[in-house]
């Protein structure tokens, strides 16, 4: 007997950008990081792969101590209630993470310690007595966002000291035409202070064999990284002078910390160990780590590339240990509002806890998903959004599932029709199976926006060839084959657009699972479960509308 090749199984480490915690996220902040994430987790669990989705709240830095001070309290109050705020609003937001962890864990502040010392004790970090910005108004030193000026590279007026935000290159404070304190407005003045600071260059041709091979990159990740390569590395500086953060190890660094985004992006690996210490299992996470097959995937916002295709897994690299490096980064551009950059101090833009305010989550993970920026910056507009909704999920799939569900309860007593002996060779079947195969491979190339759009075309199909097929004419002229066979064929595309659906919209996907009379969770079933016919007989439940239009 020939022995069964078993597949198999891949690990995956699903990530994206910690969202800092001076503030709400934003649909922009959501779009480009959780959300995504979120979608490709739960197709590769329907898949049967090995998956840990981690991310978590980055809490230390200048902006949580400047408004800590401001509102009298202590910087850890600030972000124990801004962290369980978050926290409330991902799981609204059906966001599916394995653990959303934080950068006061007590996981996270040792990890970052013991390997920053690996790394020093490694020869690529050295110190050094700078010049840095001083605010003497404010009477502290300005790291990264405290100061803003002109870009030197690009003339953009708004860049911060560490980026910016309109070119993405990365910045050093010195470099900034006309800089001023991001406080008070201040002319700056510089002092000398010492500081500790990776030596970055000395990766270079590491870096670059790294960009060039990576499976996959997007194309804007790509660019970037290349260009910045080009253009020659810098030295990055490690530590900063503020009190809110991780104590720098390094010896003769007292009264440093590292600087946030230096620790944020180690907090993948410092989540997992988090994940695992919790259920008692403290080493497994090195199965995941240092395990060459397995697949490390980042999404992310194009701000963040630099720190994730090039500081990051030169960290890695440079720690020794054997750490998995990025197999793949997807890099959003920017979700505009109304065409202009989301604004948390002009209130331009529609932050997550506002958006649950107004409809159910559904509608806005279904119209972030299609406006996913990921080729270009997209404007989210409200004409976008009533279009999007009412068309596409009330119109378009809502009428679908419901008039073929509602027909079923009336004519067929709410059983699953027994079919033509060749109903597999019916339209609507063959374009079932095309549009699965299509959404499986963009999914599969991360492509999110274009699976779900094969997704909707799928519903527009089911519409069309209802209307084509009239089973009420075939009911009353005496044709219940004919009829029986386009129900169960339309009945078995809802069945697949429910699994199909589950990763987008995973509340709308298991509603309309339970409608077809499953008792399972969609969310357990496995993907290729959407193209197994049902069986004749099964009973379905009474439909419920799952869209209704916004005005």
């Amino acid at each position: 007997m020939k022995k069964l090749k078993v597949r198999k199984v891949a690990k995956w480490i699903i990530t994206c950008a910690w969202p800092y915690v001076n503030y709400v996220p934003h649909l922009g902040t959501m779009i480009g990081s959780a959300l995504s994430a979120d979608v490709i987790a739960r197709y590769l669990r329907m898949k049967g792969e090995d998956v840990i989705f981690v991310s978590g709240s980055d809490e230390h830095g200048t902006p949580i101590e400047v408004e800590a001070i401001k509102r009298g309290i202590d910087p850890k109050a600030l972000c124990d209630e801004n962290h369980a705020k978050i926290t409330r609003l991902f799981e609204k937001w059906g966001i599916s993470f394995d653990n959303y962890s934080r950068t006061e864990s007590q996981y996270h502040k040792e990890f970052v310690r013991s390997f920053y010392m690996k790394v020093y004790e490694r020869g690529f970090i050295y110190e050094e007595e700078v010049e840095l910005p001083f605010c003497p108004k404010c009477q502290i030193f300005l790291p990264d966002r405290f100061i803003v000026g002109t870009c030197p590279y690009c003339g953009f007026e708004d860049a911060r000291g560490d980026q910016c935000d309109n070119c993405g290159r990365l910045l050093e404070p010195n470099k900034l035409v006309n800089p001023k304190c991001a406080i008070c407005s201040s002319e700056p003045e510089f002092r000398r202070t010492k500081h500790w600071f990776f030596d970055l260059p000395k990766l270079t041709t590491e870096l670059r064999h790294y960009i060039e091979n990576t499976p996959f990159l997007t194309e804007n990740a790509k660019n970037t990284s290349l260009s910045m390569l080009k253009e020659g590395l810098r030295p990055r500086s490690l530590t900063r002078d503020n009190k809110w953060g991780i104590p720098a190890p390094f010896p003769g660094a007292e009264g440093k910390t590292i600087y946030v985004w230096m620790e944020a992006i180690l907090g993948y690996i410092s989540a997992t160990i988090e994940l695992f210490a919790n259920m008692g299992l403290q080493d497994k996470w090195k199965e995941y780590w240092f395990d060459k097959e397995c697949r490390f995937l980042c999404f992310i916002g194009k701000d963040n590339i630099p720190f994730h295709t090039l500081i990051l897994p030169a960290l890695l690299m440079a720690s020794g240990e054997g750490y998995i490096l990025p197999w793949g980064v997807s890099a959003t551009e920017y979700l505009l509002f109304e065409g202009q950059k989301f604004s948390k101090s002009r209130r331009i833009g529609v932050w997550i806890d506002e958006a649950l305010e107004m409809y159910p989550v559904d509608y806005w993970r279904y119209v972030l998903l299609s406006l996913r920026p990921e080729g270009r910056d997209v404007s989210f507009t409200w004409t976008l959004f009533k279009e999007l909704v009412n068309s596409h999920l009330n119109d378009t799939l809502g009428n679908f599932i419901h008039r073929v569900l509602t027909f079923t309860l009336k004519s067929f007593n709410s059983k699953v029709p027994k079919p033509k002996n060749d109903w597999t060779n019916e339209e609507l079947w063959k374009i079932t199976l095309e549009k699965f195969e299509l959404c499986t491979k963009n999914l599969d190339s991360f492509k999110i926006k274009d699976a779900l759009q094969e997704v909707m075309n799928l519903a527009r199909e089911g519409n069309r060839y209802f209307n084509d097929k009239a089973p009420w004419d075939a009911v009353k002229k005496g044709n219940i084959d004919e009829a029986s066979t386009s129900i169960y064929v339309c009945l078995n595309t809802i069945k697949a657009l429910a699994i199909m659906l589950a990763p987008f919209m995973p509340s709308t996907a298991n509603e309309l699972w339970k409608m077809l009379g499953f008792s399972s969770n969609v969310h357990e079933e496995k993907w290729y479960e959407a193209i197994k016919p049902l069986e004749p007989g099964k009973e379905i439940l009474k439909p419920r509308l799952l869209f209704t239009k916004i005005k």
